[in-house]
């Protein structure tokens, strides 16, 4: 444990407080050393089976051979270009890699065909960002629709679409304001609630877009009614706003689809994209119907109105381009929801402790164990206690949610239905040790 605490030590002194969570029994965190595929080393070089896949990113695998083959080799050849000023070949060979995945794809079987238009950037919640600024320009209606539990990122942006107070709290002086929030509904019994709170709004106010995530993921791993994303389709067509799908952690094959909108067969104006585009560089992506993008946006006069030094990075179209062959050479969608189906029968078969009230659910390899006490009490300190434990016994788990009492299973699509076999054993095993009081 040396060099654990040497290096949490460094951190308390050199970093700010409010970023890396420590306890102060030195149960929590470990310190990664290296990743390969499923597993995690840290500086004391204990094994782990990582069932979070790094906030979804490897979806490929950690340090995919191939993926890292790539980034190595762009590195070499050129290492950082001039993001909107002189381009390099990947940024356009990956934005036509992702309209031919999105709008290029939905679109083939239908009488109007579409492709899509592309701005890259740097993090998840800057994509956000850049569909926001699109919505407005196309719309010319400042007004956004998000929903409770949802989170799309902190900054000043996309925080005033992401709901929870712990984020928008301390900064609310600051926000402007423009989004307003609705409930994001798990039950078909909900829809009708929900439909009239969004046509209220698109009446009262300027709404320029709704905004969403097809399956919350950091909300609790929430899934919505299977009429619900065609419901806001329609609804965004009939008051003329943009429907603005989040798939930065449901995209690339998470749910077991390419992306989790096509579980209900709903194209949206826009998507974000992010974490799994390239397995572990910085980069991500606003992609929008070419038709769309293209009214809403001006043509560059030499100065663009929205960009960033590291736009369409030389490494990480590199790697995202590698990532998505992967993915789609080793068929890691069509595995993940073989074994997302295989992981949620085994989590209600066996996951059981009669003095909780235990929700399983998810898509793909998106599924959350949601721990509650008696009449619905999220039973925080057990799911933490349970995480912490997993860790010690070697499994690398995280809690989402509002009360960070839904332990969540979002590991690389590579895992084996033996691994996962073995998680769920060791987590029934701390299960049913637990108790209410």
């Amino acid at each position: 444990m040396k060099q654990t605490k040497k290096i949490l030590n460094e951190l308390r002194a050199y970093e700010s407080r409010n970023v890396t969570f420590m306890e102060s029994d030195g149960s929590w965190p470990i310190v990664w050393e290296r990743a390969k595929g499923v597993h995690v080393w840290d500086v004391e070089g204990r094994k782990y089976l990582d069932l979070t896949a790094a906030f979804g990113v490897a979806a490929a695998g950690h340090a995919n051979p191939r993926v890292v083959r790539a980034g190595q080799r762009q590195m070499g050849k050129l290492l950082h270009a001039m993001g909107d000023v002189h381009p390099h070949p990947l940024k356009a060979q990956l934005a036509r890699q992702l309209s031919l995945l999105t709008f290029e794809r939905w679109t083939r079987s239908r009488r109007v065909s579409s492709t899509g238009k592309v701005i890259f950037c740097n993090s998840g919640f800057e994509a956000v960002e850049a569909a926001l600024k699109t919505a407005v320009l196309a719309t010319s209606k400042p007004g956004v629709i998000a929903f409770q539990k949802g989170y799309h990122g902190l900054g000043y942006g996309a925080l005033n679409a992401t709901h929870r107070d712990h984020f928008r709290w301390p900064f609310r002086s600051q926000l402007s304001g423009f989004g307003n929030f609705v409930e994001f509904p798990t039950r078909p019994e909900q829809l009708k609630k929900v439909e009239r709170a969004i046509c209220e709004l698109m009446r009262a106010k300027e709404i320029g877009a709704i905004v969403i995530e097809p399956i919350q993921a950091r909300g609790g791993i929430n899934v919505p009614p299977p009429r619900f994303l065609n419901l806001l389709r329609d609804l965004c067509d009939e008051f003329g706003a943009l429907l603005i799908l989040d798939e930065v952690y449901t995209g690339f094959g998470r749910t077991g689809k390419w992306f989790a909108c096509e579980h209900w067969n709903t194209i949206p104006d826009l998507i974000c994209l992010g974490k799994a585009m390239s397995g572990g560089f910085p980069i991500s992506a606003c992609v929008g119907r070419a038709d769309l993008m293209d009214a809403a946006w001006p043509v560059s006069s030499g100065e663009a109105i929205h960009t960033s030094t590291f736009l369409g990075h030389p490494v990480g179209c590199a790697m995202a381009l590698a990532q998505i062959e992967e993915i789609r050479k080793q068929g890691l969608v069509k595995r993940s929801e073989q074994l997302g189906n295989y992981l949620l029968k085994m989590l209600r078969g066996k996951i059981k402790n009669p003095q909780f009230e235990i929700n399983v659910r998810g898509m793909g390899l998106m599924v959350g164990v949601d721990l509650c006490l008696a009449e619905g009490v999220p039973a925080t300190i057990v799911s933490l206690r349970i995480i912490k434990e997993m860790l010690h016994r070697g499994f690398v788990m995280l809690p989402e949610g509002e009360h960070a009492n839904v332990i969540s299973f979002t590991p690389p699509l590579t895992i084996t239905r033996e691994q996962l076999a073995e998680t769920v054993k060791a987590l029934q095993s701390l299960l049913s040790h637990e108790k209410t009081s």
